[in-house]
């Protein structure tokens, strides 16, 4: 029977190039001079780190912005809440979301069995899979859910006949 996988994923090769457009932002830009402003990629997520609240903002929108011009989708960057010390000095995550969560797989699949359409929908993991009869079906399934505003992006992949 066809199928194919409704997912969320994000390229980390276009995080780690986002990343490093904004390290050389930040070696550039007069205002973070000597601040001792870092940007540093972990596996899923970006850590960053400023001398105060106002330079922290201002980072997060260079890393943002940056990770918006490389295609990525700001519905999968969470960013936290910036953790000020009493020293001063600024850190605030940035995280990276991969995969659809629980809730977010239940709304998809609750939108595809509602829409009346003869297929099948059912979450594994991180990710819906809708089988169907017939192609045509699955097309208009993938148009529907292309439409639909969702908390994460989504996209297509495995599609077997």
């Amino acid at each position: 029977m066809p199928s194919f996988d409704i997912v969320s994923q994000v390229n980390s090769m276009e995080v780690e190039n986002a990343v490093n457009q904004a390290r050389k932002e930040l070696a550039t830009r007069f205002d973070f001079k000597d601040s001792g402003a870092e940007i540093v990629l972990a596996k899923n997520e970006v850590q960053l780190k400023a001398g105060d609240a106002f330079k922290m903002r201002q980072l997060a929108e260079l890393v943002v912005g940056r990770l918006a011009k490389r295609g990525i989708s700001l519905k999968n960057v969470d960013q936290g809440e910036a953790e000020l010390s009493p020293l001063g000095h600024a850190r605030q995550v940035i995280r990276i979301k991969q995969g659809i969560d629980g809730p977010a797989a239940k709304q998809i699949s609750q939108f595809i069995r509602q829409g009346g359409f003869k297929v099948t929908a059912a979450i594994q993991g991180e990710e819906v899979r809708v089988t169907g009869k017939s192609r045509d079906e699955l097309q208009a399934v993938i148009a529907a859910v292309k439409d639909g505003d969702w908390p994460v992006a989504v996209s297509f992949v495995n599609f077997r006949d």
